[in-house]
């Protein structure tokens, strides 16, 4: 059964560009990374030149890879210089001056996530680099790498993408250095931005500048932002405050016959005003479903940062290209004997979707890859697999992930394409799953089914996180899963058991994650199996109180739950909640003068520290903190040995004689990122043993 086709407005087709006729020069084994590479393969020059802050690994998990092997696709000769010194330019001209323009991405992590925890401590390694290593990459990467190449060469096109240039596409608080920074494209200086998912702007903008070089007119690219003096003649302006009112949709039908574009708050506005910023950041997001987003506009200074619509989903049959093009599915031979973290964990997965309708405030995914599912086929999956099997160093048979961002998404839509293109709900299940979405499981359950005969392959695990208030809805779907595709643990994220907390975060209630594990537990018993759920949780998220904590505290407690590895809440770029955090207004309700709705947040280090010393409540080193508090609270009921209390009221010998600082870090701090990172929150927490 095919997935039903998006209603969109028209897209050209991915693969239907006459080829550039560079393509004569037929697939490269490896992008080259050094000019001897380069003339091993015929070549005097690179077309595109991508630098990137990962190590470079030829496989459709990596960003760097994929669009490179699409560029090739159409006929572009391709270049990767892979985490660059960045101190001097002249790593920048190790490829010579691109033909087109050069590329610039952080890798598959923001720069500042990747390199700092929640508590903005530093790193000391970094998946993403061979041997783990970490400080291959400098802060604010996309920034730094585009001042190099323009120092290298002053007159090559620029062009940003990746995740870290697209969730700061606009003016947007920094968590690290605690302000509201310009947009990123302003900062480096670059020519155009991609966002989003950004295959179709990244192939129609090269042809275009191959065809009449940079300077020509891209408003009608889907998926860019650029820099103008002024709107053009024939523009309307729609002011930001409009968008809550009651004859908001009268207004886009009187106006469709004039081309129209949201003027946000200036960056001096949002930078100056936080009422101001919570109100872009709903607009903003507000502004995503490509059916009728319009286009954005922003002052920054006298320039003006414009954002053109957000980019069409592609279709199953250019999901399948892309993901069938010739990757050599290893790590450049420049890497040879060394591990990659980030490699070592995906080699053995598969990609099945892309995409996340949730919406959760917190999370990137939605924000950078948009809420439309796209889905491969399963033809174009079993033979990934096919290869896996046959050329993958390594592999013994076991697929380590079948998923995406979300495990059971795929082939989910909604039931009208016409509905769809006039959403503009920021999410299609909260606070309830809508009734024109379809939950049906089947595609994915006979997806899972054919995995699973195909020759060489002994087990098929699913390590993506579930949705459980979706998987509910499919109980067959649950079984399938349980006698099948779980490896002794499986991970979902309720990240809180209290309606505060969650309603700002747009997650469901807990009664849906005890409605999963009833459904999960029953399926494991039927099969014979004993299997664990493992719950994660964000301390400290927007809305959260001490009182919240400290009953999902008791919530863990009762449930024998201990958690070894815990997140504090961190604000990621662009975010509503962290628009939330920032503002301490709820960006999720119409932001009105005088009447937007309070959010209560966690600023303070030692509150920071104490939400997260309640979800490592069994830690000894927290009980000091955790007593003084509950004290505070007046809940001192809770002290003691009791199986209802929460702390004991007594310290085990050397114990909690440590600096706050350290009691509460020690075993709390994340490792580094890993793959799973791109949702910028990457918990873990292990049952308690018996």
């Amino acid at each position: 059964m095919s997935p039903p086709s998006v209603i969109v407005p028209n897209a050209k087709p991915l693969f239907s560009y006459r080829k550039y006729w560079a393509h004569r020069f037929g697939i490269a084994p490896f992008f080259p990374m050094s000019r001897a590479e380069m003339e091993a393969l015929g070549w005097d020059s690179c077309d595109i030149i991508l630098v990137t802050g990962d190590a470079y690994i030829d496989h459709p998990s990596f960003g760097m890879a994929l669009v490179a092997r699409l560029l090739e696709a159409q006929g572009f000769r391709v270049g990767i210089i892979s985490q660059p010194d960045w101190r001097d330019a002249s790593a920048f001209k190790t490829l010579g001056k691109p033909n087109l323009f050069f590329g610039i991405t952080s890798g598959n992590m923001d720069s500042m996530v990747n390199r700092y925890t929640s508590d903005r401590r530093l790193r000391h390694n970094d998946s993403y680099t061979a041997g783990g290593e970490g400080g291959k990459r400098p802060d604010r990467s996309v920034i730094v790498y585009a001042q190099r190449c323009r120092e290298a060469f002053s007159d090559a096109a620029i062009i940003l993408g990746g995740i870290e240039a697209s969730l700061r596409r606009i003016a947007h608080y920094d968590y690290w250095s605690d302000k509201v920074r310009r947009s990123i494209l302003v900062d480096a200086k670059a020519d155009i931005l991609i966002y989003g998912n950004a295959e179709r702007a990244l192939v129609e903008v090269a042809h275009r500048i191959a065809k009449n070089g940079l300077t020509q007119d891209f408003s009608d690219v889907r998926g860019l932002a650029f820099i103008r003096n002024a709107i053009p003649d024939g523009w309307q302006e729609v002011a930001a405050d409009d968008i809550d009112s009651p004859d908001e949709g009268l207004r886009r039908k009187h106006k469709q016959d004039q081309p129209s574009v949201i003027r946000l708050p200036s960056y001096e506005q949002v930078a100056g005003d936080k009422e101001l910023y919570a109100r872009a950041s709903r607009v903003l997001h507000k502004e995503s479903n490509p059916g009728n987003a319009l286009p954005l506009i922003q002052r920054h200074g006298d320039k003006e940062v414009w954002l053109t619509a957000p980019p069409i989903p592609l279709t199953t049959a250019e999901m399948d290209g892309v993901y069938d093009l010739p990757y050599a599915r290893a790590p450049h031979p420049v890497y040879a004997g060394q591990k990659i973290p980030a490699w070592e964990m995906i080699r053995h997965s598969v990609t099945i979707m892309r995409g996340c309708f949730g919406g959760c405030s917190f999370c990137s995914i939605t924000e950078h890859e948009g809420r439309i599912i796209q889905s491969r086929s399963e033809e174009s999956i079993l033979k990934e697999i096919e290869v896996i099997r046959d050329k993958t160093e390594g592999f013994t048979g076991v697929i380590s992930d079948i998923g995406g961002p979300t495990a059971n998404m795929y082939r989910l839509a909604c039931k009208d394409k016409q509905t769809e293109a006039l959403c503009r709900r920021p999410s299609c299940v909260y606070p309830d799953i809508c009734k024109n979405l379809n939950t049906n499981h089947d595609p994915l359950i006979q997806l899972y089914r054919k995995v699973r005969a195909v020759p060489g392959v002994k087990k098929v695990n699913v390590a993506s996180g579930v949705r459980y208030d979706l998987a509910v809805e499919s109980p067959e779907y649950v079984k399938e899963l349980v006698e099948h595709h779980v490896g002794g643990y499986l991970k979902i994220a309720p990240e809180h058991t209290e309606d505060g907390p969650l309603s700002k975060m747009m997650k469901p209630g807990i009664g849906s994650y005890d409605a999963f594990k009833n459904l999960f537990d029953a399926a494991a018993k039927k099969a014979g199996k004993k299997y664990f759920l493992i719950p994660y949780f964000i301390a400290a998220h927007p809305g959260t109180s001490d009182e919240d904590m400290m009953h999902l505290a008791l919530w863990l407690k009762k449930n024998n739950y201990r958690a070894d590895q815990v997140q504090t809440y961190l604000p990621s770029p662009m975010a509503l909640s962290t628009a939330m955090y920032h503002t301490g207004f709820n960006p999720l309700k119409p932001v009105r003068r005088g009447a937007s709705e309070p959010v209560e947040t966690v600023h303070g280090l030692r509150q920071r520290r104490l939400h997260k010393a309640f979800l490592r409540y069994h830690d000894a080193e927290n009980w000091p903190l955790l007593r003084e508090a509950l004290k505070s609270m007046g809940r001192a009921d809770l002290i003691g040995p009791g199986k209802h209390q929460l702390v004991p009221n007594w310290q085990p010998a050397g114990t909690g004689t440590q600096s706050e600082g350290k009691r509460i870090g020690h075993k709390g701090r994340q490792r580094a990122g890993a793959p799973q990172a791109q949702k910028f929150l990457t918990k873990g927490v292990m049952p308690r043993k018996p």
